[in-house]
């Protein structure tokens, strides 16, 4: 059978690592250190194009610093198997190496049982996840949750409910993220918490369709999960600068905290440093690179080390360049760092007073 069959070869691209989501490669430099612009393409429908929101995850990464190139292939009402009838698209994908691939489905593909995934969506899934990594093994592919309708779908009674719809959809995702090992960009959890602690309106008429702000909701969800910063004080144009705030925040809190949970912690770095009570100058450095055949941090002070975690104390204050160098099968590259420690000023030494010493002349009869 073609499930057994793509499982079977699917075990094999897991141990080459050719599936693996080579998550941070990019995402991981500082904006100031970024040299290339970062790539990202978005396939998807009208959930993508809507407001033009693909440019908006664009304005909010120069905002604050980062060098971007965001496009997008969406067509209005497109699944996964309408898409693979497009010889545009894989045409598309073939035209730069990117960084970034996100992948949507039709608002209700997803929201059906694995039985029905596996013969409707999951063959044009791998079509089109095997032509992304024929263009290039190391490109990061995301998957886009999407939400519920404001009143669920009617015509189906296992989701005739906006919670009922939101758990199935969150479920589909779920699954192909375990077949691939794909990151999930947990967009509808978002939005269930943004309707749910505020009255902002994510909804258009259709009850389906993202508002402004829901658009802006999406897009500081994607803009929290690959940079890994707060979205705070990003490009607001579009939307209540109030209501921006909330969702800036929303959405990076709700990303951060379920690193895990959706695997966008999988091949990253983290860099932290601090000077200690003690006035020690302390680095504190992560390399999360599962298929890595190797890691090799230099602290920019000639010491070295190829643990995955390691903290490293520096003799005195200064800036120095930590940079994490990885050798997995998108070959060696590094990824810096910089840290900078500043001196504590001396404490000041209290003068002794001198005593006035006053003319005899100047004293009054």
């Amino acid at each position: 059978m073609w499930y057994n069959q793509f499982y079977s070869r699917a075990a094999g691209l897991f141990k080459t690592g050719l599936i693996a989501s080579l998550f941070g490669y990019g995402s991981t430099l500082q904006a100031q250190e970024q040299v290339q612009p970062m790539n990202i393409l978005f396939i998807g429908n009208s959930y993508t194009h809507m407001n033009k929101m693909p440019e908006l995850v664009q304005k909010m990464a120069e905002s604050k610093g980062y060098r971007v190139n965001v496009e997008m292939d969406a067509k209005s009402g497109h699944s996964f198997k309408m898409h693979t009838e497009r010889p545009e698209l894989f045409e598309h994908i073939k035209q730069k190496k990117w960084d970034y691939v996100v992948l949507q489905g039709f608002s209700r593909e997803l929201s059906y049982s694995p039985g029905y995934i596996d013969t409707a969506s999951i063959p044009y899934f791998n079509k089109i996840v095997d032509s992304i990594y024929t263009n290039n093994p190391c490109t990061n592919i995301l998957l886009y949750m999407t939400w519920g309708y404001k009143e669920g779908f009617a015509d189906r009674p296992e989701v005739d409910t906006y919670e009922k719809m939101s758990d199935s959809i969150r479920k589909g995702y779920q699954y192909l993220s375990a077949i691939y090992n794909l990151p999930i960009v947990p967009v509808g959890d978002v939005y269930r918490l943004i309707r749910k602690k505020t009255n902002i309106n994510l909804y258009a008429e259709d009850m389906q369709h993202p508002t402004k702000d829901g658009s802006y909701v999406i897009a500081s969800t994607f803009y929290s999960a690959i940079f890994k910063t707060s979205p705070l004080n990003a490009y607001n144009k579009t939307i209540d600068s109030k209501n921006a705030e909330i969702i800036q925040n929303t959405a990076y809190d709700y990303v951060i905290k379920n690193l895990d949970v959706y695997k966008l912690k999988q091949n990253t770095l983290k860099v932290k440093y601090e000077r200690t009570a003690n006035g020690e100058y302390l680095v504190h450095c992560d390399a999360n690179y599962p298929n890595a055949c190797s890691v090799k941090w230099s602290f920019g002070d000639g010491a070295h080390s190829v643990e995955k975690t390691i903290s490293h104390k520096y003799k005195k204050a200064g800036t120095y360049y930590v940079i994490l160098e990885v050798d997995d099968v998108c070959g060696v590259r590094k990824i810096r760092r910089k840290v900078t420690f500043v001196e504590p000023p001396s404490p000041t030494k209290n003068k002794k007073s001198k005593p006035k010493v006053t003319n005899s002349a100047d004293r009054k009869s």
